[in-house]
């Protein structure tokens, strides 16, 4: 069944209802979750929040791992940070807790748009020429690769009054939309958001933050417990390959690819957050032994066996043991080979 978002083609088929269904079904039953789980919810939100600010940084290009990441914000000294690595992390860090205690209050406008994007680059010294402002000349969107290479994977929209018209465009249809599911709508602002780059540099990272701020406007309150941004690294791939599919038909594409991938990596987060809550359960049936092996593993993303054995004064052996158990209740998973295998939470 073809229609029309926005300025978009869109095939509403069963696999697109069966997507939408299935995420308002939990989110249906989330208000029980919540009251039930609140001990552990806290601490998923720590974790998350590591996860996310790691994730979406890395996905640009950043080299910081999770616990590299989780070591800078246990104690920020703004005075420290002097590459350009921390800097990102800790202006994203910021805008993610801004948007996680403030985002009823947070409108949808072009001021708030910039406040947001100024904030991200709080720290960037090398991004205060532009920070809060929109592109003052042309960029594109490219793939950033481990071996430090970049590919240009879409041309945007030309800077100056066609970026700014673009972006007040899709504004004034998100907020004045009221019939199509709000699904389908943040997912197609997020398109149209990263398709226009209204901003010079950040507008991947920014894209990922918004995602976050409107699900939480509109109800979706469980997207802080799990990472959205950890699903979109892992999927990178893909993510650049549906942008570009949809991206090289503009205008008035076709984006059913798009809302189908990203509704897919919030239907899977979904599950992740449900299964890290029925794990949450077997954490009551662990020994003293498996719960500080647990917890250390929650606390410091990417351990290996040594560094626990050391912290927590448990022979190595005894470790491994313990670890090997926690991976056949499916409560922690394995990173890496031989020497460079570490630990996290699943």
């Amino acid at each position: 069944m073809g229609n029309i978002v926005y300025n978009f083609k869109l095939n509403i088929d069963w696999k697109l209802i069966n997507l939408i269904s299935k995420i308002d079904r939990f989110d249906a039953n989330w208000t029980a979750i919540e009251r039930r789980e609140g001990q552990s919810l806290r601490e998923l939100k720590s974790i998350a929040t590591v996860r996310s600010v790691g994730a979406s940084n890395r996905i640009e290009g950043n080299k910081m791992s999770d616990e590299e990441v989780d070591v800078l914000l246990q104690k920020i000294d703004i005075t420290k940070l002097s590459d350009r690595d921390s800097q990102e992390v800790v202006g994203y860090f910021e805008v993610l807790d801004f948007i996680s205690e403030s985002y009823e209050n947070i409108k949808l406008t072009e001021n708030h748009l910039k406040s947001l994007h100024n904030s991200l680059m709080k720290y960037s010294a090398k991004d205060a020429w532009h920070k809060g402002n929109y592109k003052l000349h042309s960029n594109a969107v490219e793939a950033s690769f481990p071996d430090g290479t970049r590919q240009i994977i879409f041309q945007t929209t030309e800077a100056g009054f066609t970026t700014e018209e673009a972006i007040r465009t899709l504004l004034n249809w998100y907020n004045s939309e009221k019939e199509v599911h709000s699904l389908i709508k943040i997912s197609s602002f997020v398109y149209d958001f990263l398709s226009v780059h209204p901003f010079q540099d950040g507008n991947g990272r920014l894209s990922r933050l918004i995602s976050t701020l409107l699900l939480l406007k509109t109800g979706y309150k469980w997207i802080q417990y799990v990472s959205f941004e950890h699903e979109i690294e892992n999927r990178k791939n893909e993510y650049y390959q549906v942008l570009r599919s949809c991206q090289a038909q503009r205008p008035n594409e076709d984006i059913t690819v798009w809302i189908q991938f990203f509704l897919s990596c919030l239907s899977n987060i979904q599950m992740q957050l449900l299964n890290k809550l029925n794990k949450s359960g077997l954490e009551t049936q662990l020994s003293p032994k498996e719960k500080s092996i647990f917890t250390i593993i929650q606390n410091r993303p990417n351990i290996q066996s040594g560094e626990i054995a050391e912290k927590l004064a448990i022979p190595s052996p005894t470790v491994k043991r313990i670890l090997s158990e926690l991976l056949n209740k499916g409560m922690i998973e394995k990173q890496g080979n031989g020497r460079n295998v570490s630990y996290t939470i699943r």
